[in-house]
């Protein structure tokens, strides 16, 4: 076979679970470096990207969704509604289970949904952090509630399981054309990846409910004589007690989340950045149909 008619596989896998299951870390690892924002925060994923991934001849589109809870605002019903239409044009969905929580009412639930995909796989994720006789009973939990093709025991952080997984999901990947370039990367805007990273830095040093009510828009993108990015990004809150919060006083809460931003966003790009932060009060964000577009949800009523 000459390599004009080489066979070529490409398919899309939709990664599912609870929030804070781990879905960012393994996508992470998969990829080999930072795709998507991490904290031990819930509800951290809003976006729905995709990260490509070629494991041989086979090129494997990974769906990374936000987490699925029970959703009370307009945003949340946007994020959960996000994770759930992903699993329709599918070839193989990834169901993550956090291996300290068990199977929750929640996985129950989400597993109901999905149970009759063709392609349907488990992934016991956090398996460093129980006896591995706890295992058996999850993984067995699981065989009850549906039918998986597979069941992976695997530690994304430490990236134990991660290899043996991507060769089981790629044997199920269909025969058809590349959809994208054969090089890992993934679809996130650099406009949104910017803005991700600092909603992670966020995440960080925030510890009150307030990083679920913010929004972080890159508004303006500009390289200087240089070559230094300027980079220019709105953090809206919903009030000034907010405000107060993120800026910190003298505003050292601000300088601290700006310096660590800038820190990754150059290590990340291999540039020098300039990063400024502007803090706004808009008390009706989450009721505009742009700032969910940004985010790649659907604005839901």
């Amino acid at each position: 076979m000459t390599e004009n008619t080489k066979k070529t596989y490409s398919g899309f896998i939709s990664i599912i679970g609870p929030t804070n299951a781990g879905k960012s870390t393994l996508l992470n690892q998969i990829m080999g470096r930072k795709v998507s924002i991490v904290s031990h925060k819930v509800q951290t994923t809003r976006t729905r990207l995709r990260a490509v991934k070629m494991v041989g001849e086979k090129q494997l589109i990974f769906v990374d969704t936000p987490g699925v809870f029970k959703p009370a605002r307009r945003l949340d019903r946007a994020m959960v509604g996000a994770a759930l239409d992903s699993i329709s044009d599918a070839d193989a969905v990834l169901l993550m289970v956090d291996a300290t929580h068990g199977l929750t009412q929640t996985i129950k639930d989400l597993v109901e949904k999905i149970k009759d995909h063709k392609n349907l796989f488990a992934l016991i994720n956090k398996t460093d952090a129980i006896r591995k006789q706890d295992l058996l009973p999850i993984a067995a939990g699981l065989c009850e509630l549906a039918t998986f093709k597979e069941i992976f025991m695997v530690s994304a952080l430490k990236n134990d399981g991660v290899d043996k997984m991507l060769q089981s999901l790629a044997a199920v990947i269909p025969e058809g054309p590349y959809l994208f370039d054969t090089k890992d990367a993934s679809d996130v805007p650099d406009n949104l990846y910017l803005a991700e990273l600092t909603r992670e830095k966020i995440y960080k040093y925030i510890h009150q409910e307030l990083p679920y009510h913010i929004y972080v828009a890159t508004e303006k993108v500009d390289v200087d004589p240089e070559g230094v990015l300027e980079i220019y990004q709105k953090i809206v809150v919903n009030s000034a007690g907010h405000k107060k919060i993120i800026v910190g006083k003298g505003g050292a809460q601000l300088k601290q989340i700006g310096t660590d931003a800038r820190h990754d966003i150059q290590d990340q790009w291999g540039v020098n950045a300039r990063l400024h932060l502007f803090v706004r009060v808009e008390k009706d964000w989450e009721e505009k149909r742009e700032n969910y577009e940004d985010q790649g949800l659907e604005f839901k009523n």
